[in-house]
């Protein structure tokens, strides 16, 4: 599955990826038109390999908006897309895509107003730039909050699992999105919400990723280390040979380079993640009744680094994040 960001040109994105193999393709809404084939207001789309049996744009839920503070007019940024595929060995899996709020400030200001003197136009960008930035972080988290409702909601009534990807446009670290990665719960039983978070809850796919690494190596040392040691060991020195493994595995892990994560979008000098795909448990190899793990991560970023026009003068201007889930064993 692809899910992509910002689509002006639908039926020419669909027939590109169908000559790809992928089938199947959605979408929940329609770019502006400006003139003949000038667009704006780009839209979410998913194209998949397997069945899509179901697409709907998400609504969220006005009473709790409400309750948020939020006006009656408030409404997703760009359509949140759910679409529900037909995975292998997994079944009906929803699938949501996302362009999340940007950072761009909600304010728009005249930067060269000549009616003004030169500090009074920079206070006037300024307060725009404050005020406008904290309308669009509020936006944005408003965004995720609404979702995460909508698909707990979902998973409750249909039990199906999950898959949420995108452009977050913020650091799920940060505060306005750390709430889509909750798995904690004040006041609540310790044992239900044990039992029960996980089923609700998402999980970086990095993360998961991360995970799935640190448990083939630990496999690898412990066989590497059990090779050494019957081979330089007396099977009588059991003690010795448990006390090599230890010391062993410490150094193993402290030796061995750190996985680093690489940023998705570029600014000046500056880094950041922005772009997720976030797994519901089934996903999870952690988790007794998952189905799948992560097996890799990538992201594809060779137009940002090592860019040639002739090549990517069309390309994103983000890196993409992808993911293999292998079958678990």
């Amino acid at each position: 599955m692809i899910g992509f960001q910002e689509v002006f040109s639908i039926d020419s994105l669909k027939e590109l990826v169908a000559d790809q193999g992928y089938n199947y393709f959605a979408v929940v809404d329609t770019p502006e038109v400006i003139d003949d084939f000038i667009y704006r207001r780009p839209v979410v789309a998913i194209a998949s390999k397997y069945p899509i049996v179901e697409v709907a744009a998400v609504e969220h839920d006005s009473e709790l908006a409400s309750t948020l503070g939020l006006n009656s007019e408030f409404t997703f940024s760009r359509k949140v897309l759910r679409a529900t595929v037909t995975l292998p060995h997994i079944g009906n899996t929803d699938c949501y895509v996302v362009h999340f709020k940007s950072k761009r400030s909600m304010i728009e200001v005249d930067e060269h107003n000549k009616e003004l003197a030169p500090e009074q136009n920079i206070i006037k960008i300024l307060k725009a730039n404050v005020a406008g930035g904290w309308g669009s972080t509020i936006q944005r988290g408003s965004e995720a909050t609404l979702l995460m409702i909508q698909m707990i909601t979902r998973r409750e009534a249909t039990q199906q699992p999950m898959l949420l990807m995108g452009d977050f446009n913020n650091e799920l670290a940060d505060g306005v999105l750390s709430h889509l990665l909750t798995n904690t719960l004040r006041f609540a039983p310790a044992f239900d919400a044990k039992t029960y978070l996980a089923k609700y809850c998402l999980n970086d796919s990095w993360d998961l990723f991360i995970k799935s690494q640190l448990s083939i190596d630990e496999v690898s040392s412990d066989e590497a280390i059990t090779n050494d040691v019957q081979s330089d060991c007396d099977s009588s020195n059991s003690e010795i040979a448990d006390s090599a493994d230890k010391s062993q595995v410490k150094n193993i892990n402290l030796t061995k380079p750190a996985l680093l994560r690489a940023p998705t979008h570029y600014y000046g000098a500056s880094s950041s993640v922005l772009d997720y795909i976030l797994l519901s448990c089934e996903f999870d190899a952690s988790y007794d009744d998952s189905f799948f793990e992560v097996s890799n991560y990538n992201t594809y970023d060779r137009h940002l680094i090592n860019p040639e026009y002739e090549r990517d003068d069309l390309t994103t201007d983000h890196g993409v994040v992808l993911v293999t889930l292998k079958l678990r064993s």
